[in-house]
């Protein structure tokens, strides 16, 4: 801040700057949720969108009724192996009884237990035969199981190949659809960012400046923080270009106003002292003799050496006389330090 600014004068530009970044917080806060909600411009994706709903509607239903199916076939399964279980505990509970007995009568060898032998022999062969009859019911519901999980299986590879299809087109389409939201949110800031820079090179002196630098301040943080993270990777090489063409653009500005600069600085060089110094803005002129460098060149200078009142870089008049008192003094102040007389301009 000059030091040739009043007490008030600071004061108040110190609370316009608060100014320029209360505005710009508030509109950086209404461009961070635009930014944001740009995406809901895009139809919202999934990887079902991307499938054959008649036919994945089939396979599922086909999968659901094979689940169902399945498991009345296991619980039938439970039941005829639990009915196999009891057989086969009856036939061989029946089996050892029989052999007890049959021992028995090899024994004694007595004729009137032939009927009973007999008897025995054929209870204890439909025993047997209620134990195949369960095993034949038990391989059934295993059958049945098997087929159902077969067909549940076959109808899931088929549902999983679709959707590693539709995968695939799906990641295509975010990536297209990626590419276009970043195109927005470019279209959105990209002319900010322009606005932002003609604003500086037109406005930022102007009566409005607060809200120019406000502005600028909204645009640059859009620009360069705001869109950096929806910025699409791809490996980096996105970033790496956008800096590139970034770092290009602002090289090539930076390069075209320091030449312009330096040829503004020879052709003001160039002018007559008198000239030179009307050129230059009062507050910018003792702005630069408190940076101890010389108004006119901007080069240092030992403004403490009274020897000096001339820049012996360009040549401006550093200092003069009071024409009422003969006081040196700054040549670009406004009145005298000594006695207070106004200064005339030099014809020197």
């Amino acid at each position: 801040m000059s030091k040739a600014l009043r007490w008030s004068e600071r004061w108040f530009r110190f609370g316009l700057w608060i100014v320029a970044v209360v505005f710009a917080s508030f509109l950086i806060g209404l461009g961070g949720n635009i930014v944001e909600n740009l995406p809901r411009v895009e139809q919202r994706l999934t990887v079902d969108s991307f499938l054959d709903q008649a036919v994945a509607g089939k396979l599922r239903g086909e999968i659901e009724a094979a689940q169902a199916a399945r498991q009345v076939a296991q619980d039938a399964h439970d039941q005829a192996q639990l009915k196999l279980n009891s057989a086969r505990s009856d036939a061989s509970t029946a089996r050892d009884t029989f052999n007890n007995w049959l021992a028995t009568r090899s024994a004694t060898q007595r004729a009137e237990q032939d009927a009973e032998l007999i008897a025995r022999t054929a209870a204890l062969d439909a025993l047997k035969a209620s134990e195949r009859q369960a095993l034949a019911a038990v391989q059934a519901q295993q059958q049945a199981l098997l087929d159902q999980q077969q067909a549940a299986a076959r109808a899931e590879e088929t549902l999983r190949e679709m959707r590693e299809v539709a995968t695939e087109k799906y990641h295509e389409e975010m990536r297209s659809q990626e590419l276009r939201v970043f195109g927005y949110r470019l279209l959105l800031t990209l002319p900010l960012l322009g606005v932002a820079g003609w604003l500086f090179a037109k406005k930022r002196k102007s009566t409005w400046w607060p809200f120019v630098w406000g502005f600028i301040y909204f645009a640059l943080f859009a620009f360069f923080v705001e869109l950096v993270p929806y910025i699409p990777s791809y490996g980096g090489w996105v970033r790496y270009v956008v800096g590139i063409a970034l770092t290009v653009l602002v090289g090539r500005y930076a390069i075209i106003a320091l030449n312009r600069y330096l040829e503004k600085q020879k052709l003001a060089e160039a002018m007559p002292d008198v000239e030179r110094r009307k050129e230059l803005s009062y507050d910018v002129a003792l702005a630069r003799l408190g940076k101890k460098v010389c108004p006119g060149c901007e080069r240092s200078v030992d403004l403490t050496n009274t020897a000096i009142d001339f820049c012996p870089h360009c040549g401006i008049c550093l200092f003069d006389h009071c024409h009422a008192c003969n006081e040196r003094k700054s040549a670009f102040a406004r009145f005298c330090h000594a006695c207070g007389a106004t200064a005339r301009e030099s014809s020197a």
